[in-house]
């Protein structure tokens, strides 16, 4: 195999910050950040917020078609079907589609586009949250919340309840990381007091 296709593989995960540069052992996997995590799912709470809205918005007033809306439901009969003890990596790939199908009855390309470059970074993530086969139904349930609202056009609901599901998702994740050994540790102080304001 060519080297070529490798190095700018390995140039994309650094330009992502997966992977870095650690002296004469050459690239190693980059540590989680809860500091980060929890920036990035700051943004993510109100672009979800959003996507919610305007898909309510569009149900509202009939201008979404019927694979669309059927798309959406069975991303989340797919996750409400998986098993409790399912691999924590089916409920991470269930999760994204469900709001990639979420993002996509909202019509606006803007907000699927910039989530997708941040999910490299939140799938990473997830596993400290649905490892803990406690917190699954949780998730699912908020889930259903939302798209209840969203196919009954209920724009506020819609919006209210993926504000409220996001944002305690990333206290929840960036609390659990803060305490993991698969985050940075420089500044686990920090971390842990940016994860408390999060979940107050």
């Amino acid at each position: 195999m060519s080297r070529q296709p490798i190095s700018h593989a390995l140039r994309l995960l650094k330009q992502q910050k997966l992977v870095e540069e650690n002296g004469r052992r050459g690239l190693t996997v980059s540590g989680i950040d809860a500091v980060r995590i929890l920036e990035l799912y700051q943004v993510r709470t109100a672009l979800d917020a959003l996507a919610a809205r305007l898909a309510a918005e569009r149900i509202a007033g009939r201008v979404i078609d019927m694979q669309q809306r059927r798309a959406a439901q069975r991303a989340l009969s797919s996750g409400l079907a998986l098993r409790p003890d399912a691999p924590v990596l089916e409920f991470i790939q269930a999760d994204v589609a469900f709001h990639t199908a979420l993002y996509r009855l909202s019509g606006n390309h803007a907000i699927e586009d910039t989530v997708a470059a941040q999910w490299p970074h939140l799938k990473r993530s997830m596993g400290a949250v649905l490892d803990d086969p406690e917190q699954r139904p949780l998730v699912w349930a908020e889930h259903q919340e939302i798209l209840r609202f969203v196919l009954a056009g209920d724009a506020a609901g819609a919006e209210r309840a993926a504000r409220r599901h996001t944002d305690r998702a990333g206290g929840e994740t960036a609390r659990r990381l803060s305490q993991s050994s698969f985050s940075i540790g420089g500044n686990r102080d920090a971390a842990r007091g940016a994860a408390a304001s999060a979940v107050r």
